[in-house]
């Protein structure tokens, strides 16, 4: 009986905290198979401090968010699905969301923040990565996959573009179907000049009339179909990173980008990915699916998926649709 003791004993001091620990890993583990705990950290990019926010159990699918000059929080709660099987790590850009403000506008550029990621995935020891861009951020994904290819698994590119000139081309047909009297209003505010007006708080920042005419009624059509977010305030997505949105977009209105983005023309390079690559896009989206037919066209062996009654937001629009799109493409289903 005392071996049985003993060896039950010694069973016990093996088992027992490979049980527990199954259940309890303290603050940096899991409590139970169905709990995700949420890892903030702060990785230092070239002098930048860049915010990153991590869960989720599977290989590591960093997500950058777009704007530019916004953060990685519109993008929840839509994504968090993924987190069932994938690590997610979500990064706040520099100057957006809680990373740090560059007092030089003129460092926020795509290299800049391509360098950013490779930090990122660097500095968490990430080793290969899922990397999925939105927006901005699909042309922020593009600019890493040609740089840093050999890094990646699987790019996903999300309702983006490869070339200003094209998308720019977009912005001026939407501007020419939108109703005479709004076209007129927006076209008012531009040639007065969109910066400099108003109350001392207001003038480094579009005009609110303009935010309303552009972002709300020009743009919402092409940011929801199906499911239309019933708390979009387009005054409230003035909060932004606007130092950075003047340097990167311009300062002369959503339906032309000629700030430093100007110079994103990739659809040649594109021909040089081998990386498995998914792009998604609405059918109403505000980077016309005609975009992303151009991306796919310049990418060998890519695959486009055209999310129904869907804008700019299809994961918000279409939620299962996209969720599944994106997981069956990274985990080969």
């Amino acid at each position: 009986m005392r071996w049985n003791r003993v060896v039950l004993s010694a069973l016990a001091a093996v088992v027992l905290p490979t049980l527990l620990a199954g259940c309890w890993e303290g603050s940096e583990g899991v409590l139970a198979p169905d709990v995700f705990p949420v890892r903030d950290r702060y990785v230092e990019a070239h002098g930048v401090l860049l915010y990153t926010e991590s869960f989720g159990e599977g290989p590591p699918l960093v997500v950058v968010h777009g704007g530019p000059g916004a953060s990685h929080d519109y993008l929840l709660p839509w994504l968090l699905p993924l987190a069932r099987h994938n690590r997610l790590v979500f990064i706040d850009e520099r100057g957006c969301g809680r990373s740090e403000r560059l007092e030089d506008p003129a460092r926020y550029t795509v290299g800049g923040m391509v360098e950013d990621l490779e930090a990122v995935r660097l500095g968490l020891g990430l080793g290969r990565i899922n990397l999925l861009g939105h927006s901005f951020g699909g042309v922020l994904a593009q600019a890493y996959a040609l740089k840093y290819g050999a890094n990646l698994s699987h790019l996903v590119l999300c309702s983006t573009f490869c070339s200003t000139r094209a998308v720019n081309a977009v912005f001026q047909q939407m501007k020419a179907k939108m109703a005479p009297e709004l076209r007129k209003r927006i076209d008012s505010l531009e040639a007065a000049g969109l910066y400099g007006h108003g109350a001392d708080f207001e003038k480094n920042r579009y005009p609110s009339a303009y935010m309303v005419a552009a972002w709300g009624e020009g743009y919402f059509p092409y940011l929801y179909q199906n499911h239309p977010d019933a708390n979009y305030d387009p005054i409230a997505s003035g909060q932004m990173s606007w130092e950075l949105y003047r340097e990167m977009w311009g300062s002369h209105g959503e339906f032309v980008i000629d700030g430093n983005l100007a110079s994103v023309e990739y659809a040649e390079s594109l021909r040089t990915l081998t990386v498995p690559t998914l792009i998604t896009v609405g059918d109403h989206d505000e980077c016309d699916p005609s975009l992303a037919r151009d991306i796919q066209a310049h990418i060998r062996g890519s695959k486009l998926v055209v999310i129904p009654k869907s804008g700019h937001m299809t994961f918000v629009d279409q939620p299962r649709i996209w969720l599944t799109a994106v997981d069956d493409f990274l985990h080969a289903r």
